[in-house]
């Protein structure tokens, strides 16, 4: 398997309850891209296709940093045997929108057994489901220093998934605000 985890670690001086909230929004609020839709058109293999559209919905995709609409996005695979298939073979429409992972296999075809599938596109968060989940968070506490490691699944950078959980955490924090003001 071809990857490289993608790891940052920093230090803060913070509270108990604020440390949680960063590890639970990296974790669970950072928007990403995963195949969330998966329509088999052929499937000569002896697994069910909600076992294959399963797998498939596993697979990091890469999330970029331009503006890029998730309902414009598709892969496609189209595979016959004797073969094992891997994710790179799940091919995109759109340059900036790919497998983040390479490698990782998906169903082993025989002889004379193939498979064509399509996937569409979407944005999610760690918290609506696994596969938006952008990174795996922990961190420890030493005299009143929260030391954090953070490993992301592919979808982006760590950097990028730190920046942009520190946003959404702000972001609701803001709204919060407004609430109060309004009581």
């Amino acid at each position: 398997m071809v990857w490289q985890p993608d790891t940052l670690t920093f230090s803060l001086k913070t509270t108990p309850r604020l440390a949680n909230a960063l590890r639970r929004y990296i974790m669970d609020r950072v928007p990403v891209f995963a195949l969330d839709k998966v329509v088999v058109y052929e499937n000569h293999t002896p697994y069910f296709d909600e076992y294959i559209a399963h797998r498939i919905g596993q697979i990091p995709i890469t999330t970029p940093d331009k503006d890029v609409k998730a309902e414009e996005v598709g892969f496609y695979l189209d595979a016959i045997g004797p073969k094992v298939v891997h994710s790179e073979e799940l091919k995109s429409n759109n340059d900036d929108v790919k497998v983040a992972v390479e490698g990782i296999p998906i169903v082993t075809l025989s002889e004379g057994q193939s498979l064509r599938v399509e996937g569409y596109v979407a944005k999610g968060i760690g918290r609506k489901h696994a596969k938006f989940q952008a990174a795996v968070v922990s961190y420890e506490e030493k005299d009143g220093i929260y030391n954090f490691s953070v490993e992301t699944i592919g979808h982006m950078d760590a950097k990028r998934v730190v920046k942009t959980a520190i946003k959404e955490l702000l972001n609701d924090l803001k709204g919060l605000k407004e609430s109060l003001k309004m009581m």
